[in-house]
């Protein structure tokens, strides 16, 4: 599914235009984007929990010339599912 194809089943589910479900969803979009980037978790209960892994700087190889090289610290966005999201997956 795509991002056309969700905003058009979640207009169809809310009974709204799909031009009102976008605007919501990129306002949600935004805002999860925003939060993630001042270092704060966005936690919605029942689907799951967005935040951000440090990942620490590392040495790592070229694979082509075998040459060591040093691959900066990086903050990653990570998202764990919640237990009833899982729970309906599985069913």
């Amino acid at each position: 599914m795509n991002k056309a194809e969700l905003i058009a089943a979640a207009a169809e589910k809310a009974g709204l235009s799909k031009k009102d479900t976008e605007k919501a969803f990129a306002a949600i979009i935004d805002t999860v984007t925003e939060s993630l980037a001042a270092g704060e978790k966005v936690q919605v209960v029942g689907f799951g929990v967005f935040d951000i892994k440090n990942r620490p700087a590392r040495t790592g190889r070229n694979p082509r010339t075998k040459e060591a090289i040093e691959i900066p610290a990086a903050k990653l966005p990570v998202f764990k599912p919640g237990k009833a999201l899982k729970d309906k997956v599985d069913a």
